[in-house]
């Protein structure tokens, strides 16, 4: 199967849960509305959000499949099935111990995250339960990636790529079941613990029909081989979930400024999208490909796989890196203000979304720059690199939080602008390592094409003020919906973006047919 086609598989999917997860946040931002409460779900949300762009996101399977792919094309597929069933009994028994103790340590652990409020005994409470319950999800998340790992060594994306969706489906009918902020919060908090078995669950019916044949009952063994999958993953895991880190880092500042928790989470739906459907997918997608030419020692052969990623992956990130840049409160408040979410409350996650955008190119070149590595099980460089990231992160989105707070000005929209710096510091040192070890250096097809990419974005841009200037006609035009003429201008983007990137020649109708063919 062709990467153009696997991309396609994983973005499809992935759009469909991201499109139903933005159905989700509509419904609770509406719900529970931005403030105290609101802040304490988002602080709920955080440890689940991470665990599942970490495994289920491709992070750990970074690191497991060049090591399953490895023994099964080595030693055969009971070797491999041996390696992943002991896998999975230590990566179950460790994040059991870790949730049991995040349970009773709890209060303690979330001043980490949420000690901004903790003087405020009623809503730190509240955070305390709610991460409580979503807690397990740790466990869920963790056996469902060694079992998406399994499947996508095998190249089959569509039911890994597919079981977030029942995260979402799980929380929607979670946000209509509530009365009150506090009510709501809480059945999607259950909605979330729910969610991740049936994720769990779902994979583990997918792996079977494969016939490999795993269990979680039995001691843990820490046989040579799991110890080589540790030592790749645990870095590994670390180094492709340093803008996650990032994210987490964030948050903790906003807890010093009532409601800003809510204004990035609401910020984040959107410039996550990009992340998911282009960089996630793109970066699963070329693994298999890169770990294949890297045990045939074929440097040509991996550095076409990523000039191929990184072309299409940069000709779809520039344009959402440019519309979200162009009009970052009109987005927030198209679809997010109703109920509880005010426009004071889009004003100011659109001030964050802004400076996320910027960053949105690097968060995506993440994904694609790190798998090249993975593939050489080199996990601890780029490891390395995403630490470095976080240290700019958070002393930069402290410098910035605390001086912009002095001067009289809201302090979140520093660490936004933290969270992008800290993003393009990563990518530049995962180009730069690439290409003085020999690995990899852009083609110069590549270095065009992004020219051209980045050509018909501007042009996009300017078609997205002139559309902008012209809204109040085009809003009356279409019953006085914000929502619909939101939906409207998206749609006419998507489409001068394509004519523009045919005029400039960022796309070619001949690339797109030989890759259908494909």
């Amino acid at each position: 199967m062709s990467l153009v086609r696997n991309t396609a598989v994983q973005a499809s999917l992935t759009f469909l849960s991201r499109m139903l997860g933005f159905a989700r946040d509509v419904i609770l931002a509406a719900k529970i509305g931005a403030g105290p409460v609101g802040d304490a779900w988002v602080t709920a949300q955080q440890l689940p959000n991470l665990f599942r762009r970490i495994f289920a996101e491709g992070a750990f399977s970074s690191a497991f499949v060049p090591t399953y792919a490895r023994t099964l094309e080595a030693e055969g597929p009971e070797a491999a099935r041996a390696v992943a069933d002991d896998a999975m009994k230590v990566l179950f028994a460790a994040t059991a111990a870790l949730t049991i103790l995040a349970q009773v340590f709890m209060p303690i652990a979330l001043m980490a995250l949420h000690s901004g409020q903790a003087d405020d005994a009623e809503n730190y409470g509240l955070a305390v339960l709610l991460t409580r319950i979503t807690m397990p999800y740790l466990t869920f998340m963790a056996i469902a990636a060694l079992l998406s790992g399994v499947l996508n060594t095998y190249e089959r994306f569509i039911l890994s790529a597919g079981v977030p969706t029942l995260l979402n489906l799980c929380l929607i009918p979670a946000g209509l079941l509530g009365t009150t902020p506090q009510e709501t919060a809480l059945y999607a908090a259950i909605a979330i613990f729910i969610a991740g078995f049936l994720q769990a669950a779902a994979l583990w019916w997918g792996v079977s029909r494969q016939k490999v044949k795993l269990g979680l009952i039995g001691w843990p063994r820490l046989t040579p081989a799991v110890k080589k999958v540790l030592l790749l993953a645990v870095p590994g895991t670390i180094a492709a979930s340093g803008t996650q880190i990032n994210i987490l880092v964030s948050q903790s500042l906003a807890s010093y400024e009532d409601g800003a928790k809510s204004w990035l989470y609401a910020a984040d739906r959107l410039y996550q999208l990009p992340l998911g459907l282009v960089g996630v997918a793109v970066g699963v997608a070329i693994l298999p490909r890169l770990s294949r030419a890297a045990r045939a020692d074929d440097t040509a052969a991996g550095a076409r796989t990523i000039d191929e990623g990184l072309g299409l992956a940069m000709a779809l990130t520039f344009p959402a890196a440019a519309a979200l840049m162009a009009a970052p409160v009109f987005l927030i408040d198209a679809f997010f203000v109703r109920g509880a979410f005010l426009p004071s409350d889009a004003a100011a996650a659109g001030a964050a979304l802004f400076h996320f955008a910027w960053g949105v190119p690097a968060f995506v070149l993440i994904k694609v720059l790190a798998p090249p590595y993975f593939a050489r099980e080199d996990t601890k460089t780029p490891m390395r690199f995403a630490l470095i990231s976080v240290v700019v992160n958070t002393l930069l989105g402290a410098g910035l939080f605390f001086w912009l707070k002095q001067s009289g000005q809201p302090g979140f929209p520093g660490v936004a602008m933290a969270t992008s710096a800290a993003a393009w510091v990563n990518a530049g040192l995962l180009a730069l390592t690439l290409a003085r070890r020999g690995w990899y250096r852009p083609g110069p097809r590549l270095v065009s094409g992004l020219v051209r990419a980045a050509l018909a974005s501007l042009i996009l841009t300017a078609a997205i003020w002139l559309m902008l200037w012209q809204l109040p006609a085009i809003q009356t035009a279409l019953f006085g919906s914000k929502a619909i003429a939101a939906a409207v201008i998206v749609l006419a983007g998507t489409f001068i973006y394509a004519v523009a990137a045919l005029l400039t020649g960022a796309l070619r109708l001949s690339d797109v047919r030989q890759a259908l063919r494909r």
